[in-house]
Order: structure tokens, then sequence, then C-alpha cells
């Protein structure tokens, strides 16, 4: 006997469980484990770690990882932030909706989709063409339109949107670019890991007060180096 169609799907779907749903559950727990148990406390970055699917954000053959509390390798040498610390940096940023942030290192556009859940728009820079490329089609296909890519030396920062009102660098820099501190607007926070490559680096708030840094060391951390241009 032919069975109706919604009766039919009804049975497909109860058959074949939904996967979304499961990560859906992984993506509660993390938040709940790693995240909120952790001290992070701003609804609005804990809403935008809930809502962001950080699945879809790393090779396909590492899917059932994305919501383990640990970076995962995305190729090129490069590595996508354990959720902890993309949580705690951008906590530390104080993000608003009415505010623009300019990220270096776009990777896979994780960090930039949790950003683009708070703030009205981010700017974000990827050296590595390929990365670039992948994230800003992958964030477009997931309707992040307020989030815009450049593939281009970071260290440079992008200039023809500044001021921001925060800055966020997701690779160890062994001091911070200057070009950076003058697209940052006055008042405005960036945080950046700065230190020796490969080393431990210092996680560090950087506030602009009358033009000056007005630095604070956070926590100790270990992120991939601050890639740049070869010079000619």
């Amino acid at each position: 006997m032919l069975l109706p169609a919604p009766i039919l799907l009804l049975l497909l779907l109860l058959t074949f469980p939904v996967q979304e749903d499961i990560y859906k559950e992984k993506r509660e727990k993390m938040v709940e484990r790693h995240i909120k148990g952790r001290g992070i406390s701003d609804k609005a970055v804990l809403k935008a770690m809930r809502t962001v699917k950080r699945h879809l954000f790393v090779p396909q053959a590492l899917a059932a990882e994305a919501y383990n509390d640990h970076p995962l390798p995305i190729g090129h040498d490069q590595t996508i932030s354990q959720p902890y610390i993309v949580a705690y940096m951008t906590e530390v940023l104080e993000p608003k909706p009415q505010m623009k942030v300019l990220e270096i290192g776009t990777g896979s556009g994780y960090q930039a989709a949790v950003l683009a859940e708070i703030v009205k728009e981010v700017y974000t820079i990827e050296i590595v063409p390929e990365h670039g490329r992948a994230a800003a089609e992958r964030l477009k296909k997931l309707g992040y339109d307020n989030v815009h890519v450049k593939v281009g030396d970071g260290y440079k920062g992008w200039k023809e949107h500044a001021p921001y009102d925060a800055i966020i660098v997701t690779a160890g820099a062994e001091a911070v670019p200057p070009p950076l501190l003058e697209q940052l607007k006055e008042g405005g926070s960036m945080v950046i890991p700065v230190g020796p490559q490969n080393q431990t680096q210092s996680l560090q708030l950087i506030e602009k007060k009358k033009g000056k840094a007005v630095t604070k060391d956070l926590l100790p951390v270990v992120f991939v180096p601050f890639t740049r241009e070869k010079e000619e």
C-alpha cells in the first residue's frame, strides 16, 4: 500500500534522526560545561556560542569533534581556536550591537560568525587565499551578510573602514602591529596574543586612551604565528 507523502516523510524522519539535533545537544553541553561553566557570563556571547554551528567551520572528517573544547586543524598549518578561547576573547571586548569590529586571521570564519551574531559589522582579514575564499563563501551561505572578508596582510589592518570599536587578533604576534593601534577608535579595545612564535604567549587586552596603548595581560595562550606577506 502506498502511504501518503506526509506520513512517509514522518516515518523517514523517525527512522533517520536529523543530524543537526545531535549537534545542537552537543553545542548546548559545550556551552554549559566549557564556556558558562568556566566563567563566561555575557548573555550575548553565550547566545552566540549556542547559535553558531561550529561543525560547519571544521573539516567534515572532524565534525564529530567540533564541540570538544580544543583547537582543530583546518589545513595550511592553521587551526580553529578552542571554543572557550573564542568566547573569552569575544567577552573581553564587551561587544555591543552598534559596534564595528576588525578581526585579523579569519581562518574558517568561526570567530567572525560569533562576532556577527552580536555586533553590527565585522571586517575580517585572512592571509591564506584558500581560507579567505572558503570562509567568505561559507559565511555568505550561512547568511552572515554583516561579515566582510578580505584576503591580505592583517598587519596592515583595513584602513578604508577604520576606525574600529574593537579589534581581535587570532594569531600570535611578536609585538602589537602599529597600524592596528592607529585604526582602533579612541576608547576602543584590542585583544591580541603577544609573544615568541611557537611558544607560550600572553593574551593581552589593549585599550586606546589618549592615543596611547594601555596594556593588561590576561592569560597564557599558544596561537599559530602571525603570518606576514613576504617582502619583495
